[in-house]
């Protein structure tokens, strides 16, 4: 069943959906919704429990987030978009663009991972402790069930095998930070595998969108605007 997504949507134009990272919100594109509302009608959406938007009842998975941004675009009369995924607001923009591959025009991945052997072990680890821990008192306090399944996306998900990349047919821009969280050789993977890819790394850590903003934007409307 649908749920209701809390959202926010600036300008006119084509649609460009933007997606936040774990534990995260539509506020992360507090630096993006201006600057790309003079070209497209941006709309940020909150993912399912992120946010103002509630759990519901499904799966807590990258693939159920890509069937509710689905969900999302029917509701809304959305027929395409450019797509542009951070981390993993990346991982549910690429298994969306493999599922649904005729609702996507441009995709724009940004610290996405195929798996967590893409994340760095030093970041991945606490991540990994994290989880157990939160696992361990999810029976007993909501807090703890609902900090499991956000640290579960980061060490069960997306499962994305690297050839399946090259079904994405849509130019699609791999964006990543030169001091990111995902190993520099898993990003370069993933833009090799997908056909009508560019690269590009930019000088930051993985959060260049927010700490970075004038260069990060500045390459997005480059390949979006194209």
């Amino acid at each position: 069943m649908d749920i209701p997504h809390y959202y926010i949507e600036q300008g006119d134009g084509f649609p460009l959906i933007l997606l936040h990272g774990n534990g995260e919100d539509s506020s992360y594109f507090v630096h993006q919704m201006e600057p790309f509302a003079q070209h497209f009608h941006v709309i940020a959406i909150d993912t399912r429990g992120h946010g103002q938007t509630p759990r519901g009842d499904a799966p807590f998975t990258i693939r159920q987030f890509a069937e509710d941004l689905l969900g999302f675009m029917d509701q809304h009369d959305i027929e395409k978009a450019n797509i542009l995924g951070f981390s993993d607001g990346g991982n549910i923009a690429m298994v969306f663009a493999l599922m649904h591959p005729e609702r996507v025009c441009k995709l724009v991945l940004n610290g996405a991972n195929l798996n967590a052997s893409g994340v760095k072990r030093k970041v991945q680890i606490p991540i990994e402790i994290g989880y157990l821990i939160a696992k361990q008192f999810a029976k007993k306090s909501s807090e703890a069930k609902k900090n499991a399944e956000v640290l579960g996306l980061m060490v069960n998900e997306p499962n994305v095998e690297s050839d399946e990349l090259k079904r994405i047919q849509s130019p699609t821009l791999v964006i990543a930070g030169s001091k990111d969280m995902i190993k520099d050789s898993h990003t370069r993977l993933i833009a090799a595998q997908i056909p009508k890819s560019e690269l590009q790394i930019i000088p930051g850590n993985h959060f260049i969108a927010n700490k970075e903003p004038e260069m990060f934007n500045e390459v997005v409307l480059r390949f979006l605007v194209r």
